[in-house]
C-alpha cells in the first residue's frame, strides 16, 4: 500500500492530542473533588458500570478518528483489475508435423479453428498479434484490434521445415516492443526492475514439437522474463501420431511433403499431400514447462480439438488482469464512520439514565 499524500499523516496526532486533552481534564478532576463523608452513598447513587463498558466506547472512536485520518492520506492498494487493453501475441506452429491426422483433419485446420475462435471471442481494446514459425518465425500481423487480418492471416497457414520456438518467442517481443514503450525491444538490454508486477502483454506458443534451430526456447524466455513478458505455452498433440497428410493450400513450397504430389503413398486423403507415419510424440514438454515458469506463465496440454479450443478459452481468465494502484480512501472512510458511530452509540446506550415521570 502507498500513500498519495503522506504528509496528511500529521492528521493522526489527532488521537494522541486527544488522549492528553483527557488526561488533563481527569487530572483537574481530581484536584477539584469533593470530600464527603459517605463514600458508600455515592455510589449508591451512581448506576454501576464496568471497566470495559467505559473503555470500549473510548476505543472505538479513537480507532475510527484513526481510520479517518487515514482516509486524509490518500492511501492507494496495488490490486489485480481487469485489462481490457492488454496485447496478446499469438505464435502457431507451422512444422511440417502439423500435418499429422491423429487429430482429424490434421494438426494444422484444428488448431487454426481454434485461433480463429480465440480472435473471434476477444473483446474490448485487447490487440492481438500473429506469429507462424517453422525453421524460422515471422510476425504475420503486427499486434490489432482489428480482427479480419487476423482471420485472413490464419486462413493461409502453411506449413514448412523446422520448429524455431525460441525464435518465435523473441519475434513475438519484439512486437510487443513495437506497440508497449515500456519493453524494449531484444536488440536492447532492459534496465533491471525490482518490480514483480508483469506487463499486460503477453505472448502464447502453441507448438506440437521441439526446438530444432535456432535460439533455445529457454533462453528466449530469459529475454521476455527480463522484461516482465509472460509466455503461456501449450503443447498440442496426441501420443499416437497418424499419417501426415496436408491439403495442397496447407502446403508452401519448401515443405517436407512439395515433392511428393497430391496423394502421397495412397494412405493420405484425395486432394491433399500425403507423407509417412509421423514417429512417437515429440513435443519438449519440460523446455515448454520451463519457458512458462520462468516467465510467470503456464504450460497446457491439448490432445483434441476440444481441449485446445477450451484451453485457449480460458486463457484470458489467466492474464485478464494486471496490476494497478487504486485509492481506497473511501473504504478508511466508510471504516472510520462506522467506528466513530459505534462508540458515540455504545456510550450513550450504556451511559442513559433512569426515565423519571
Amino acid at each position: 500500500m502507498s500513500l498519495s499524500w503522506p504528509w496528511a499523516l500529521l492528521a493522526l496526532l489527532v488521537v494522541p492530542l486527544l488522549l492528553a486533552v483527557r488526561w488533563l481534564l481527569n487530572r483537574r478532576r481530581k484536584r477539584t473533588a469533593v470530600t464527603v463523608s459517605s463514600v458508600a452513598l455515592i455510589r449508591a447513587a451512581i448506576p454501576g458500570r464496568t471497566a470495559w463498558r467505559r473503555r470500549v466506547p473510548v476505543w472505538l472512536f479513537l480507532a475510527g478518528l484513526l481510520a479517518l485520518a487515514g482516509a486524509v492520506t490518500r492511501p492507494q492498494a496495488s490490486v489485480a483489475v481487469p485489462s481490457n487493453n492488454t496485447t496478446i501475441l499469438l505464435a502457431i506452429d507451422v512444422s511440417g508435423s502439423m500435418c499429422n491426422t491423429d487429430i482429424a483433419p490434421n494438426r494444422l485446420a484444428v488448431a487454426a479453428d481454434a485461433a480463429r475462435e480465440f480472435v473471434e471471442a476477444q473483446e474490448g481494446e485487447t490487440k492481438i498479434g500473429l506469429v507462424a514459425f517453422s525453421g524460422i518465425a515471422g510476425l504475420l500481423v503486427p499486434p490489432t484490434t482489428d480482427k479480419q487480418p487476423l482471420l485472413d492471416a490464419i486462413a493461409t497457414l502453411k506449413t514448412a521445415r523446422g520448429t524455431a520456438i525460441g525464435q518465435a518467442i523473441l519475434t513475438s517481443v519484439d512486437a510487443i516492443a513495437e506497440t508497449n514503450p515500456d519493453v524494449p525491444a531484444t536488440g536492447a538490454s532492459p534496465e533491471p526492475s525490482t518490480s514483480e508486477d508483469y506487463q499486460a502483454d503477453t505472448i502464447v506458443v502453441l507448438t506440437d514439437g521441439s526446438n530444432t534451430t535456432g535460439v533455445d526456447p529457454v533462453t528466449a524466455a530469459q529475454e521476455a522474463a527480463a522484461r516482465r513478458l509472460r509466455v503461456y505455452t501449450i503443447g498440442f498433440g496426441t501420443t499416437d501420431p497418424q499419417q501426415l497428410v496436408c491439403t495442397a493450400d496447407q502446403v508452401s513450397g519448401d515443405s517436407p511433403f512439395g515433392g511428393q504430389g497430391f496423394g502421397g503413398n495412397g494412405n493420405g486423403f484425395g486432394g491433399g499431400f500425403g507423407g509417412s507415419r509421423g514417429g512417437a510424440r515429440e513435443i519438449d514438454e519440460d523446455a515448454l514447462t520451463q519457458v512458462a515458469d520462468l516467465t510467470g506463465g503456464r504450460y497446457f496440454q491439448a490432445e483434441d480439438a476440444e481441449q485446445l479450443t477450451g484451453v485457449l478459452a480460458d486463457l484470458p481468465s489467466e492474464f485478464g488482469l494486471t496490476k494497478q494502484n487504486v485509492e481506497i480512501s473511501a473504504w478508511f472512510m466508510l471504516a472510520g464512520f462506522l467506528l466513530v458511530s459505534s462508540g458515540i452509540g455504545l456510550s450513550l446506550w450504556w451511559n442513559r439514565g433512569p426515565v423519571r415521570r
